[in-house]
């Protein structure tokens, strides 16, 4: 006699089969299905649930088999229903670990996991043709690569672009391109009605290819970031000396490299008043002192004047008074305490503690 548990097809429309082996009342014995028919009961009983199923990550063919599979189940009565839930439950409790399907998708397990040469090698490896959603990539890249890859393809493609980007994303990616290029891209999205999703998976491959063939870069900074960073730790003669002279060899580069500078004298324009209290928790005693009753020029002393006033009153009277007390201070020692000063400045805004306000660009 063939178990009870064991599943058997019952036709459309047919009376169940019931099991008249021992006396207790009739059991339905649960009709007899495929893999495939299998995979269509869970996938539908999970969405009426109202699970999120990411289906798009299946290849295409096999999206296409599963939906066909869909339509063509009809009914399912609950025992054969209870049955199969039964059977993935018990095969998912048997599964110890999940791997990635491919290199592609490995390569997105490990993305910020191995160095980023390694990753454009096996990127390279794997192929245009990945499985997974390439715009999501692409989401993720600064608006400012994005703006470089805009206008150096054509304004239709851009478009679609800019249609897959989010609002936000979008907006930011419009304010990196020129007002001529950014008018014409815009309009073109009017014409992208008739693009098909095929069309649009390509783009969106051929943009993500573009990004595996970019050399991988040594540093994380740009140049003039780099520099800056140097300078901001130098003394102020060193400092000018440099910037004078950068100025004769490449006053562009010069321009970018002092937009990354921020020193002591920076301070009042690029720290809220409210964040005062947060960076002088992280500087010692003694240092500020010797930072505050050394500052020599206006653009420093506005900047203690900035500190002082955005202070407790009891605090500030105390540090006037050690100021006073302190007398003279030599330069040497004035820069050090300045420098600790802006260094604490710059942890806390790279921890998210505080922000720091952009300076604008000159146009």
């Amino acid at each position: 006699m063939q178990e009870t548990n064991t599943l058997i097809q019952v036709a459309p429309g047919a009376a169940p089969v019931t099991d008249q082996t021992n006396n207790d009342a009739p059991r339905v014995i649960p009709r007899a299905l495929s893999n495939r028919q299998k995979a269509a009961v869970v996938v539908r009983l999970l969405l009426n649930d109202g699970a999120d199923i990411p289906l798009e990550d299946l290849p295409d063919d096999l999206q296409e088999k599963l939906t066909h599979q869909l339509g063509e189940m009809g009914l399912v009565d609950r025992v054969t229903l209870d049955a199969v839930a039964q059977e993935f439950a018990e095969a998912l409790d048997g599964v110890g670990l999940s791997f990635p399907h491919g290199l592609a998708s490995a390569l997105d397990a490990v993305d910020g996991k191995i160095a980023p040469a390694a990753a454009a090698r096996l990127r390279k490896v794997a192929g245009v043709r990945q499985i997974g959603d390439p715009w999501q990539r692409l989401r993720e890249i600064p608006a400012e690569e994005l703006a470089e890859m805009a206008q150096a393809e054509s304004t239709e493609i851009a478009a679609v672009m800019l249609s897959k980007l989010e609002t936000a994303k979008a907006a930011q990616l419009l304010g990196q391109l020129p007002g001529p290029i950014a008018r014409r891209i815009t309009y073109a999205v009017s014409k992208t009605a008739n693009v098909t999703p095929e069309a649009v998976e390509r783009i969106g491959w051929s943009l993500a290819a573009q990004l595996d063939q970019k050399p991988s870069q040594a540093f994380a900074d740009g140049p003039g970031a780099r520099v800056g960073a140097i300078l901001n730790q130098s003394t102020a003669s060193t400092r000018d000396g440099l910037l004078t002279a950068l100025d004769e060899e490449d006053a562009d580069f010069a321009s970018v490299v002092r937009h990354s500078i921020f020193t002591f004298a920076h301070i009042p324009t690029r720290i809220l008043p409210r964040d005062v209290p947060a960076v002088l928790r992280g500087v010692d005693q003694a240092v500020l002192v010797t930072a505050l009753a050394g500052a020599s020029t206006d653009e420093d002393q506005k900047t203690v004047e900035f500190l002082l006033s955005n202070m407790s009153s009891r605090m500030a009277d105390n540090l006037r008074e050690e100021i006073g007390e302190r007398g003279k201070v030599k330069q040497s020692d004035a820069e050090d305490a300045m420098t600790q000063i802006v260094g604490a400045i710059r942890t806390l805004a790279d921890e998210g503690t505080i922000m720091l306000i952009e300076e604008e660009s000159e146009e």
